[in-house]
């Protein structure tokens, strides 16, 4: 599998992309914004036109877009989709967050055609997919995983098999329940750290190395005290990553009032302006200046 086709060049999958360049891969790309692939083709990749054009030349197929609406016509579209263009024989691998309901019905479809297929959404923002370090949720054909563990190990620090598609998303929704959780706490316990008065680089260091220590805290704790909002992960795209965990939840009958709370807190804040900011924007709800 030299020869990888990789769709959607946000501010992952750019990263993602470039670095499977770095590796010698055979890259041939799609953007709907085709500018956005302009270092790339620079680099030596090349630009195919249509989704369906990266299928035909590619062994493997990676996707990584925004919605589930933009999964569903990179790959069903009738005439420009990546099934239209596929062989049998091939993978395709969607990264992107979306419902286990449209990985399933993916699988089906490529089994039609005899073609494998995984749903690996990741996790660990824009550090993680420049740094190869993100974590690999996967769901669909083991031997599909099984022949492309050797590509995730390069841009992931680990990568699991979860089991039949929809499996590597509704893990990531599990993720996304447990970030959801992490923001909240990372703002408001900065809100309640300034308003004692508390110096918030010392305060975040400190609880770096403790008890309440997250990924959140981390990464996104210093972003904030430089009024940093540039997104590693959009608000946009974490309400839409909610909205999926709760109607998922609903369809097994559970309530999850904190994650509801969540979702409400950043539709505030995409009310505000910051739809297109990163998650960790969340803290103007209480910080305005």
């Amino acid at each position: 599998m030299k020869k990888i086709g990789f769709i959607g060049l946000g501010v992952m999958g750019q990263a993602i992309a470039a670095n499977l360049q770095v590796d010698g891969y055979d890259l041939t790309v799609f953007n709907r914004t085709a500018s956005k692939a302009d270092d790339l083709v620079e680099n030596g990749a090349n630009y195919a036109p249509t989704p369906r054009q990266v299928a035909e030349v590619s062994d493997l197929v990676i996707t990584m877009v925004g919605y589930p609406t933009d999964v569903e016509e990179v790959y069903f579209d009738a005439e420009n989709g990546i099934f239209s263009g596929i062989s049998a024989g091939k993978i395709v691998v969607d990264m992107t967050t979306s419902t286990p309901t449209l990985a399933k019905k993916i699988a089906e479809k490529s089994a039609e055609l005899g073609v494998l297929t995984l749903d690996a959404p990741v996790s660990g923002g824009d550090i993680g997919a420049k740094n190869r370090t993100l974590t690999v949720m996967a769901g669909g054909d083991k031997l599909a995983f099984e022949q492309v563990s050797e590509i995730f190990s390069k841009i992931a620090k680990k990568a699991q098999y979860f089991g039949a598609a929809g499996s590597g998303q509704h893990v990531k929704m599990a993720n996304q329940i447990g970030i959801a959780g992490t923001m909240t706490a990372l703002s408001e316990l900065l809100v309640y750290a300034k308003a004692a008065g508390l110096e918030l680089d010392a305060v975040i260091d400190t609880l770096s190395a403790g008890g309440a220590n997250t990924w959140s805290l981390v990464n996104y704790g210093p972003r904030i005290l430089k009024a940093d909002y540039s997104p590693g992960f959009f608000v946009k795209h974490f309400i839409k990553d909610l909205k999926i965990a709760l109607d998922e939840s609903a369809k097994m009958s559970l309530e999850l009032p904190a994650t509801q709370l969540a979702l409400d807190l950043y539709e505030k804040v995409a009310n505000q302006g910051y739809h297109d900011a990163g998650t960790q924007a969340l803290i103007r709800l209480w910080w305005t200046e």
